[in-house]
């Protein structure tokens, strides 16, 4: 019982782990009543219970079990987090629970796995319960039947995935068991319920007996749909919803969820299927060859039994099927024939799209063969043909049935016909559009009249299916002429014919054209409405070009008809051509006569050939009256001709007479039924009169009236010809000038251009410049309307003809033809027959490129060519290849049939010769040129071949397949590519390169598409393991494409698709898909879909047929890009309207107004944008040898959003000259657009990149100036470049200083010169230094030359990564073969020398002795000299730094006199209101402060007191700190404030004074500021070094210069010190400077005030204090451990360094015992491991005995008392913290400090004096004169503490004087050496000002020592800063220096410590104006008196008074 109370007590979900079994069902049963409280399901309650749910179906005792199930189900059913349990508690309950013996328990496990599929885990239950059929356990098999049978029942097929569960069927009925064959048969009853007879075919090969059963369990079942019962929880609303509507009696829902779901589940698919092709018999191709014919049967028997299986495995089936095809067209035994089209059958049946490729092949074969006429064979032959066009689409097979419809064989017309109304069945609206119905219906149209019945009447079904398939309106345009008998036998037929796709389809097409699309002005109408899905194929592609198919070809989707309906002409023309024609023949002169007579007056005709011109005259206005009184019908047109013809006939000499006759035939052709009978009776004679100059106009004018009677093509071609057989030029240049203007009046449609083509090379031939220009002026015209492949007939002109060609076209380019006049109104039929033909989007003007005649080429690929190709040795093949290239090349365009090549050519795609796998590829490319759209029936045999050549590890292979690739889709569209596993299986392929070329491939195509097939879904599971993928460019590119994926697919299905990932992979990729979806772009709205190629990227060479789009749908323009830049700027809603890829040779007039705009569009965060896009790898890092095409394009894309248009397509033109224009654009627009320009300006300096791989040198000239005007405009707008701008345009820059024109190096050089100015030398060396590593010696010598300038101009500090380094790299060019390298390299050194001094030697290390001597000699030379490095460096630094604007090209190179007036003007720049004017710019003045200009501030400051108001008064120049000006950026980016302050501690290290104070200045304006203190933090450290740093320039380099002026110094030490007081009173910062950091900041300060030069300086002792205070600062401040490590280091360097001088290591001791006195403190805060591991190594370097050695008995005394103070503060303890020491022995720190701790053991109390802190003498005895001692007690306190210092002293030096002999000294003795020194020191200054001695010589005149305060100062700055105009006010707001510097009261006895707080406000108001002050000396000037001590001892004695001042200073 003890143990019951025990877990009793225990929590529930501990209960539930319990060993014991009574605990764990307690804890089931109190988990349960838990379960059914939790009303949130997202409670964390639920998350506690995650992982004991399996506990709970799978306990060992039957009993908790059942508990356990309850509860588990109740879990599921309510906890959010359940779907996370599923796969382990589903693999319980089939494991655990299914082989229970209680039916609950059973029930129970069923229940949770079916509540598993409601909370949407349906997939992995499944798959859980199909591993269970694996089970040994026959019970475990049959409960898993049960679930999923119930799972079907309730849940429905949509839910449950019937394919895996039919797939094991046939297993589980060969079961042993007989419960689990009777679980199987009621499972395939309930499948059957769901899907019906697709279950028949998996089973078929089930015991018969079963299957009997089977049939008699199915057809018992009720007949209706079924429905699931139980929905997901996604879709309870809809069950509540079907609910609702079943109580009111409505069944609709039912109704359109059975219509989703009937025919969901295709038999076909749940086959497996089957590899035929290896088990086909091994000599099959040589049995299919054989003579006997009982030998070619078998091996067909072969092949047909293996076609029979229902499903055939994929697989390359070309030889087979040509096999095939060859005995069915070939073999002469019918019965063969008809075997082997049953095998072509079985192929097609198993294959289905897979089959596709090769049905373009056996079509025509199939077809052709019905001239037999034995019923089994013909019977054969229809299945096959029948089988093979559901493979297909009957757009691909088009062009082979038209071609036999011809056939003059009747059975062959009567087959053909009867297959298209079979095909016809199988089509809706959308897949039948006007374009492919209208030569179908013309070929039946013949045969409706053709002699045979049968023929007609299988036309007539053709045309009936037709009518019923896209309704009366579309077909009744083609039927015009079709007399009613022939259209009632069409209706009657429509009628009879019975739909695959049900009777909705015709209604449904009447509907859609009812209403034309919106948006689609040229463009819309059925065919316009079509269905991407089904005929997407030219979707991108023939908008852009035109190569052409004949007049039957392949609609063209989405080609817009030419404007304003020259479409609409060119299809009416046509179809007066096909329906109107006015056929009459040629009658003879006498019914001429006789008819003529009929109607014309009697002495009309007498007076024809009257020799009296006036006569004919006169009769010829009879005439004329005559004609126009005359009406249409009755008017004989061919007799009237006849009779204008008759003698004199065209011969008539009289002009008169002649003008009147050509109206006549003109009015004739207009009133009259024309015929072209009668149109060739007059041509002739009006091609004649044409050049006349009296007549020619009216000669054009009957000609154009011919052409509207007859049609235009037809006497075109009439005219031409006839033009070109006589000789007359005039005639001949006046037709050609006719034509041009009637192909612009009646548009282009029908127009032979070929023909024309030969006789206008015949006038560009022709000798008569007349002919030649009007034939250049016709080919422009016509190049309005068939676009760019006009040229390619004309590319073997001479060049000068074709430039002139060329320019002609450039004339036209962005013009759209103007639309049809004429040819219109005669032919149409209707007015609704017009309005239909106008909104066909396939037909007329769109064709123009079927309008130039294709060649067949099928021939000339001969057997030989195919084995050439295919040829062992390479050249052979190269030979083929070529051969194959010369046949295209000269075709120009082809016709879809090209026999054995695709073969051949898929054949060399994986040759082992890359040379030819490229030429290939380069074939390929020509071929779909040149056979346009038709080339997509090849697609899958050839194209998706290309697409594996995207494997290829080659990157131009690479390359070159892309470019094949999208040459073909944009003469396909997408969806050839995208139906069937093609493109799934090729994903699939592990090959990195292949994969992330394709899915880049598919990321550009995707966007661009309205709908996809849905075999997309294919690509999916594939997608998914590309994100996996070890390549990092696989995975981007498959991130990437993810959103264009989800487009299409919708993120349901996607997400559906996770469910056979691993969960790891799952949720990895579940959180990309719902990152996609925030991404996801919209797709493109329908009316860019027509025209969406418009902004194709389609090549120059086919785009013109777009422009008439341009206008007339304007938003054609602008869809392509949305997607596009959804990519790159991650957001689709922000894509503007007029971004984008658009066709770049076209500038539309519309266009041209724009370029008024700005060029630069300022898009919010779009650079951050795009850094943050290439940072995450979402687009190409800019880092290329040679740009490729990808960067050009990714370019173009960043820059469609914020440059303009039409800059854009210059700057992205491919001839130089645009770019030239370009640029000259953007040098206009820097100034008016600076926002924009930086902005953009990471994208322009990209470009810029672009323009140095030119070749052309005026772009790179140009380029170059560009370049130095935005580098002076970025320094004047204080902008810094960004790491990203800088690394994507500087090396690409460097490569340029190596140019071999001089010129250009300028230029180069001095950009970089600028470059510094925006961004830090520091971070230019590096790449510099890059630029020595090029192979171009004059790169490299340029590259080290800049080193050297910037190491003169900036000192050491710029040499990256150290100074060591980077003079080694530049060492190793000493030794270098070029001759100017070599003295490049030496010069640069020999510049550091000049800096840096012999140091260079030890930074250089090891040099050869030739390159050594090599060095020395340079620098002696460079000694004798010496001027010239320093005035050089002087002089050029104001020009780098202020001159900005100065325009000089090469400053260093500048006449020296020019430098010098320069440096003057800096100098004085006060005095020059241009120099301040240049300064404010550039540094951006507060206005406050500097209301009006200093110019007379020279002036007048030497009258005041010399050397002194310098100081005070010069800062008033200095600028507001230029972090300021960093804005707009530094405010928007806090990413660039980082950059700003390195950049600006990169400057505070210059060489240059000027700069170093100008950046002090701007750090001290941030750290005076609260606010903008924190930005420091993280840049301590760099900012100390890059002090201390200064400080060793100014210790070794400036102070040596005698050049420099030393107040200039001082200015910069005063800055320094400044800056560094700052810092240190901010606490949080000065805990940031580490250990080293400190170490030698300390050391430069401390060498500081031991520089004995400083004596010189008169503000010496000034700097001095500063410094003084400065040190105690950093003591108190910094971290206590770091300092005290510091310290302790560099007292061990300095007594190690010989050289180091004894003060050195005093003062630094002075430091140590200063620390010692803090640490009662401080010991808490501080690492005493640190500290003790740094006295055990100075203990070790330096034993006791070396210690005593020493001269001074300091360190010793230093280390004994400091560790003593930490004894005594940590007692015992102490000894706790020598955990970092390694070895204790290799030291005495242990030792010594168990001495001490038992020394202070033994003496509890006292301490032994010895080791106290100075060494004083014990006290122990007190003083016997108690009253004296207390007023003395009193005092000293006074002195101790801070606010009395000075009144305690005053006090003392009273009491002395009263009491000479008074001892103080047990007072002094007690205290520190430092406290004993203070008031030794302040009683002597109150002594000496009693005295009146205290002048202070210094800082002023003023020998009063009592008005001496820092008011004193701030009154005379008042004064001079009223005197310069300068306001006050602000000058009492400024926060002082320290709090030092505001005493609350002013004591009338001025201390040193008074005047120290004088000076230093006084520095602090200079620094705060000015910077500009130096401190470098060692002077200890407190008082005049005190700079006579000059004892030996007097330096350490003037320290010690230092310190204790600085002490008596301390807060």
């Amino acid at each position: 019982m003890g143990d019951d109370s025990e877990w009793m007590k225990l929590p529930v979900d501990q209960k539930c782990e319990h060993k014991l079994w009574k605990a764990r069902l307690s804890g089931y049963e109190e988990a349960l009543k838990i379960f059914q409280k939790i009303k949130d399901e997202k409670s964390p309650e639920w998350s506690k219970y995650l992982g004991l749910i399996k506990k709970f179906v799978t306990d060992s005792n039957a009993v908790v079990q059942l508990k356990g199930l309850e509860a588990a189900l109740i879990y599921v059913e309510n906890a959010h987090v359940a779907g996370k349990t599923t796969g382990e508690v589903v693999s319980g309950v089939v494991s655990k629970v299914f082989n229970q013996p209680k039916a609950k328990a059973k029930e129970l496990g069923i229940e949770i796995c079916l509540m598993y599929i409601e909370i949407e885990k349906g997939e992995a239950v499944q798959e859980e319960l199909l591993k269970g059929l694996d089970n040994k356990n026959p019970k475990i098999i049959v409960a898993c039947i049960e679930t999923l049978r119930k799972a079907l029942s309730e849940f429905g097929s949509k839910i449950i995935l019937l394919k895996p569960i039919i797939k094991v069927l046939p297993k589980l009925f060969e079961s042993r068991e007989k419960a689990v064959r009777d679980e199987a048969k009621l499972i395939a009853v309930e499948i059957y319920r769901w899907i019906r007879d697709a279950l028949r075919p998996p089973l078929q090969n089930i015991n018969s007996v079963q299957l009997k059963e089977l049939e008699e369990e199915w057809v018992k079942l009720p007949t209706g749909a079924p429905k699931p019962t139980r929905f997901l929880r996604s879709q309870q609303e809809l069950e509540a919803k079907l609910e609702q509507q079943q109580s009111a009696g409505g069944d609709a829902e039912g109704g359109g969820d059975d219509g989703d779901e009937v025919p969901q589940i295709d038999a076909y698919e749940l086959l497996e299927a089957v590899e035929i092709l290896s088990k086909l018999p091994k000599d099959f191709y040589d049995k299919i060859e054989a003579k006997k014919w009982q030998e070619r049967k078998e091996a067909l028997e072969a092949v047909e039994v293996l076609v029979k299986n229902p499903k055939l495995e994929a697989g390359d089936y070309a030889d087979l099927v040509k096999a095939l095809k060859k005995v069915v067209g070939k073999d002469t035994n019918v019965m063969l024939v008809a075997l082997a089209a049953k095998c072509l059958t079985g192929l097609a049946v198993g294959l289905r799209k897979k089959f596709g490729q090769y049905a373009g092949h056996v079509v025509p074969t199939i077809l052709e063969k019905f001239k037999e006429k034995k019923p089994q064979v013909v019977q054969a032959l229809q299945e096959a043909i029948d089988a093979i066009f559901l493979t297909t689409t009957l757009q691909n097979i088009s062009e082979d049935v038209l071609a036999v419809m011809d056939n003059k064989n009747p059975t062959i017309k009567q087959q053909t016909s009867l297959f298209i109304a079979r095909s016809f069945r199988h089509c809706t609206a959308s897949t039948l559009p006007k374009s492919l119905l209208k030569p179908f219906c013309a070929a039946l149209l013949k045969h409706i009249n053709d002699s045979a019945l049968e023929v007609r009447d299988a036309a007539f079904e053709a045309l009936g299916t037709a009518l019923k398939v896209v309704g009366e309106k579309a077909v009744n345009p083609f039927l015009a002429d079709v007399d009613k008998l022939k259209l009632d036998k069409i209706k009657e037929c429509s009628e009879k014919v019975e739909l695959v796709h049900g009777k909705k389809a015709g209604l449904a097409a009447d509907k859609k054209e009812s209403k034309p699309v919106p948006g689609r002005s040229a463009a819309s109408g059925a065919a316009g409405d079509k269905d991407v899905k089904d005929t997407s194929a030219p979707k991108p592609g023939p908008l852009k070009k035109a190569p052409a198919t004949k007049a039957g070809g392949p609609p063209k989707k989405g080609k817009p008809a030419a404007p304003g309906g020259a479409g609409s002409t060119g299809t009416k023309n046509k179809k007066g051509l096909d329906t109107k024609e006015i056929v009459e023949p040629e009658l003879s002169i006498e019914v001429c006569e006789e008819k003529a007579s009929a109607v014309l007056p009697p002495t009309c005709i007498q007076l024809l050939d009257s020799s009296n011109w006036k006569e004919r005259l006169a009769c010829m206005e009879e005439f004329q009256k005559a004609v126009e009184l005359m009406d249409r019908n009755e008017m004989p047109c061919q007799a009237l001709v006849r009779m204008l013809a008759k003698k004199p006939g065209w011969k008539e000499t009289n002009f008169q007479v002649m003008q009147m006759k050509l109206h006549i035939v003109a009015l004739i052709a207009q009133k009259g039924n024309f015929s072209k009978t009668s149109a060739q009776i007059v041509l002739d004679g009006l091609v004649d009169k044409i050049g006349d100059v009296k007549c020619g106009n009216n000669a054009k004018e009957a000609m154009t009236a011919i052409a509207e009677a007859s049609m235009l093509p037809w006497t075109a071609e009439q005219v031409m010809s006839m033009a070109f057989s006589q000789k007359n030029p005039k005639n001949q240049s006046e037709t050609l000038n006719w034509l041009s203007n009637a192909i612009k009046e009646f548009g282009f449609s029908g127009l032979n251009v070929k023909a024309f083509i030969s006789n206008v090379k015949t006038a560009l031939a022709a000798t008569n410049p007349a002919v030649r220009t009007s034939a250049i002026t016709l080919l422009g015209v016509m190049y309005l309307y068939v676009g760019p492949s006009l040229r390619m007939f004309f590319e073997d002109e001479k060049p000068a003809l074709l430039s002139q060609i060329d320019a002609e076209f450039e004339k036209m380019q962005g013009q759209s033809p103007p639309a049809p006049t004429r040819g219109i109104s005669k032919h149409s039929a209707s007015a609704t027959d017009e309005g239909e033909d106008g909104e066909e989007p396939d037909e007329g003007g769109n064709d123009v490129v079927d309008l130039l005649p294709r060649a067949e080429i099928s021939d000339k690929i001969t057997s030989e060519l195919v084995s050439k190709i295919g040829d062992k040795n390479w050249k052979i093949r190269k030979e083929g290849l070529d051969e194959v290239a010369s046949i295209i090349n000269e075709a120009k365009f082809i016709q879809p049939n090209i026999g054995e090549l695709p073969t051949a050519l898929k054949g060399r795609l994986n040759d082992s010769n890359k040379i030819l796998v490229q030429q290939t590829l380069n074939i390929l490319q020509q071929l779909a040129a040149a056979m346009g759209p038709n080339i997509k029936q090849h697609v899958k045999n050839l194209g998706i071949p290309i697409i594996t050549v995207l494997g290829d590890s080659k990157n131009n292979v690479r390359a070159a397949a892309l470019a094949t690739v999208n040459a073909w889709a944009e003469q396909t569209g997408m969806k050839e590519w995208l139906e069937g596993e093609d493109l799934s299986e090729e994903l699939k392929k592990e090959n990195p390169f292949l994969r992330q070329e394709l899915l880049g491939w598919l990321a550009e195509k995707l966007p661009t598409l309205r709908s996809t097939p849905t075999d997309l879904i294919l690509c999916v599971p594939h997608l998914y393991s590309c994100l996996e993928d070890r390549n990092g460019d696989v995975r981007k590119k498959a991130q990437d494409a993810l959103p264009f994926f989800m487009m299409h697919l919708g993120y349901e299905k996607m997400a559906k698709a996770t469910g056979k990932l691993k969960p790891t992979s799952k949720d990895q990729v579940l959180a990309m898909l719902d990152k996609a979806k925030a991404n996801m772009p919209a797709k493109p709205a329908p009316a860019k879909a027509t025209s969406k190629p418009v902004g194709g990227s389609a090549p120059a060479k086919f785009q013109p047929v777009s422009a008439p789009v341009e206008e007339s749908v304007s938003s054609s323009v602008e869809p392509k890009p949305d997607p596009k830049k959804a990519k790159t700027l991650g957001a689709s809603s922000k894509a503007k309207n007029t971004q984008g890829k658009k066709v770049p040779s076209k500038t539309s007039l519309k266009e041209d107004d724009d370029k008024s705009g700005p060029i630069f569009i300022v898009l919010p965060n779009g650079k951050e944008q795009r850094m943050r896009d290439e940072k995450g790898l979402k687009v190409l890092k800019w880092n290329f040898t040679t740009p490729r095409d990808e960067y050009i394009e990714q370019l173009k894309i960043q820059m469609s959003s914020c440059v303009a248009k039409w800059l854009q397509d210059e700057m992205f033109h491919s001839d130089f000259q645009h770019h030239n224009k370009a640029l000259a654009v953007m040098v206009d627009h820097l100034e008016s657009e600076k926002e924009g320009v930086i902005g953009c300006l990471d994208l322009i300096l990209k470009w810029l990149t672009l323009r140095f791989f030119d070749t052309n040198t005026s772009v790179l000239m140009k380029t170059l100036e560009y370049l130095k005007l935005l580098f002076t405009l970025l320094s004047e707008e204080e902008y810094h470049l960004t790491e990203n701008e800088a690394s994507s345009f500087i090396p690409y820059l460097i490569l340029k200083v190596g140019e071999p024109k001089d010129v250009i190096r300028k230029d180069v050089r001095a950009i970089l010169n600028r470059m510094c100015l925006v961004y830090p030398a520091s971070k230019m060396f590096p790449f510099i230094m890059e630029g020595t590593k090029s192979k171009n010696s004059k790169q490299r010598a340029e590259c080290l030359e800049e080193l050297g300038c910037l190491v003169e101009s900036y000192g050491m500090n710029v040499c990256q990564p150290t100074p060591g380094k980077a003079l080694k790299e530049i060492a190793i060019h000493i030794g270098d073969r070029d001759n100017a390298v070599r003295n490049a390299a030496l010069n640069t050194i020999v510049t550091v020398y000049n800096v840096h001094g012999d140091q260079v030697f030890k930074l250089i290390g090891n040099l050869s002795e030739k390159d050594m001597s090599m060095l020395e000699e340079r620098i002696k030379r460079s000694a004798k000299r010496p001027s010239a490095a320093p005035i050089k460096q002087v002089e050029e630094k104001p020009q780098r730094t202020q001159n900005i604007s100065s325009n000089a090209n090469m400053l260093r190179k500048g006449p020296a006199e020019d430098m010098s007036s320069k440096l003057n003007q800096a100098r004085s720049m006060s005095g020059h209101p241009e120099a301040a004017q240049t300064v404010r710019r550039e540094f951006q003045l507060d206005l406050d402060e500097i209301e009006n200009d200093s110019g007379t501030v020279r002036c007048e400051m030497p009258e005041l007191v010399q050397h002194k108001l310098d100081d005070i008064f010069e800062p008033v120049l200095i600028p507001e700190p230029k972090i300021r000006a960093v804005s707009p950026h530094f405010d928007d980016m806090h990413s660039n404030t980082a950059s700003t302050i390195n950049f600006i501690i990169s400057q505070v290290a210059s060489g240059d004074i000027s700069t170093s104070i100008q950046a002090l200045t701007q750090i001290d304006e941030v750290l005076r500021q609260e606010d903008k203190a924190e930005a420091m933090s993280g840049h301590i450290d760099q900012f100390l070094i890059a002090t201390f740093m200064q400080l060793r320039l100014i210790y070794n380099t400036h102070m040596a210069d005698e050049k420099l002026e030393k107040d200039e110094i001082i200015k910069l030490y005063s800055c320094i010190i400044g800056n560094m007081i700052s810092l240190f009173q901010i606490e949080s910062l000065a805990r940031e400077a580490s250990t080293g950091v400190l170490k030698d900041l300390m050391h430069g300060l401390i060498t500081l005030m031991l520089d004995s030069r400083i004596e010189d300086l008169e503000e010496g002792q000034q700097v001095i204090r500063s410094v003084n205070l400065l040190v105690v600062k950093v003591l108190e401040k910094s971290d206590q451990t770091n300092i005290l490590s510091a310290l302790l280091v560099l007292l061990q360097d300095s007594l190690l360094a010989t050289a180091s001088s004894p003060k050195f290591s005093e003062l630094v001791m002075k430091c140590l015992w200063r620390m010692v006195r803090l640490l009662p403190d401080t010991i808490n805060s501080i690492n005493l491991d640190r500290i003790l591991l740094d006295i055990h190594i100075f203990m070790k370097v330096f034993p006791k005995e070396k210690l005593k050695q020493c001269k001074s008995e300091f360190p010793i005394r230093t280390l004994k008392t400091l560790l003593h103070t930490l004894c005594k503060l940590k007692g015992p303890k102490i000894l706790d913290h020598l955990t970092m020491i390694d070895n204790k022995n290799e030291s005495e720190l242990e030792a010594h400090l168990c001495r001490m701790m038992k020394h202070s053991m033994d003496q509890a109390g006292s301490k032994s004096d010895k080791e106290t802190e100075k060494g004083a003498s014990r006290i122990d005895e007190k003083s016997s004169k108690a009253k004296v001692n207390d007023f003395l007690a009193e005092i000293f306190k006074k002195i101790g503490s801070k606010e009395n210092t000075k009144e305690g002293l005053a006090e003392l030096y009273e009491y002395k004087k009263k009491y000479s002999d008074a001892d103080i000294e047990p007072f002094l003795k007690n205290s520190s050496q430092f406290f004993q020194n203070y008031v030794e020191r302040g009683l002597r200054m109150i002594e000496m000002e009693r005295e009146g001695k205290g002048h202070i010589s210094t800082s002023t005149g003023n020998t009063n020592g009592e008005e001496v305060g820092p008011s004193v100062y701030l009154e005379r700055l008042k004064i001079l800063r009223q005197r310069c105009g300068l306001d006050n006010t602000k000058q009492d707001d400024r926060p002082p220096l320290t709090s030092l510097l505001s005493k609350p009261a002013v004591p009338t006895v001025v201390s040193s410590t008074d005047m120290l707080h004088s000076k230093l406000s006084q520095l602090r108001e200079s620094r705060e104006q000015h910077q500009h002050s130096d401190l470098d000396s060692n002077q200890t000037h407190s008082s005049g008196t005190m700079t006579t001590s000059s004892s030996s001892t007097a330096n350490i004695d003037d320290l010690k008074k230092r310190l204790e001042r600085i002490k008596s200073s301390r807060k």
